[in-house]
């Protein structure tokens, strides 16, 4: 399989004949959650099953297969129990509260998260100025990863990348420097141990290297200029933050002002949940129905 480098790439691999994913979709009130859904339809790549009140969903989800539910609380455990029965290959969050998706999915007797795994976010990121995607880790749900939880996060983020077709990826450990600061900087001595355990072989063929910073990760210029090697040379395929400010800062600043296209899931849980924000616009939705099916 050759390395997916965009988007259009992404949708085009998914239409190209994969068998379609069953996707349970929690409250599809909202036309951008609704054209997503269609488009993902159209491409062939979704099966979608919509549950909420039929009577706040619009025309253009008529004939689709529908669920009906009580309240948001209801829709939300009747998506989660449609995984559980093996019924679902996707989670999708539409037209409700975040807490309320997150209380179905952890419940610990009726949830889809098992014991000893980690709910986390991951991002991938179509950048203008950069020549491939890139995904990351983790801008929105974990504040300060733990040393096991960081750990998590590198298997899932390379999990997500040789879905891709990358078959040995470069993932970046971020830092304000490039130096191991023990007093400052805990999490630069864990991400040392990271990077030994791959160099091992700990976690299958993959890259891992730092402290670097953003720009030393995925400029090879700058790694020069400041007179630096690294084995990624610049051209990192993922980024791990030291914790949510870093991540979520980075995100809404290439969100903002380089108009970057972006897709995200939760990881962890049984399958993959696409829980964007009830802001995002459909193509957003849309580009992380994607990224869930090829993470399914």
């Amino acid at each position: 399989m050759k390395a997916i480098e965009n988007f259009a790439e992404l949708v085009a691999y998914l239409a190209g004949g994969i068998e379609p994913k069953r996707v349970a979709v929690v409250c599809p009130y909202d036309e951008s959650t609704q054209e997503a859904v269609r488009r993902a339809m159209d491409e062939g790549f979704i099966k979608p099953i919509l549950i909420g009140d039929p009577k706040l969903i619009g025309p253009a989800m008529k004939g689709v297969p529908m669920l009906k539910a009580t309240d948001d609380d209801d829709a939300a455990a009747k998506g989660v129990e449609l995984v559980r029965q093996g019924m679902a290959d996707v989670l999708m969050k539409g037209l409700l509260n975040t807490d309320n998706m997150l209380r179905a999915i952890l419940n610990k007797q009726t949830g889809i998260l098992q014991q000893g795994k980690v709910l986390t976010h991951l991002t991938c990121a179509e950048v203008p100025e950069y020549d491939k995607l890139l995904f990351m880790t983790d801008v929105a749900v974990i504040p300060h990863p733990t040393k096991e939880q960081r750990e998590q996060q590198l298997r899932y983020l390379l999990r997500l990348c040789r879905s891709f077709g990358i078959k040995e990826p470069g993932v970046a450990l971020i830092n304000c420097s490039e130096k191991v600061d023990e007093r400052h900087f805990p999490h630069t001595v864990e991400y040392q141990e990271l990077v030994k355990r791959a160099e091992k072989g700990d976690f299958g063929p993959c890259i891992v290297d730092g402290p670097l910073d953003l720009k030393t990760s995925l400029s090879g210029k700058a790694l020069r200029k400041k007179g630096l090697k690294s084995p990624l040379r610049g051209h990192a395929d993922a980024l791990i933050f030291p914790d949510i400010q870093a991540g979520n800062v980075f995100y809404k600043t290439i969100t903002l002002f380089s108009n970057s296209a972006t897709a995200a899931i939760l990881a962890g849980p049984d399958v993959p949940v696409v829980l964007t924000s009830r802001a995002d616009d459909a193509d957003s939705k849309f580009y992380s129905l994607a990224l869930a099916v090829i993470n399914a």
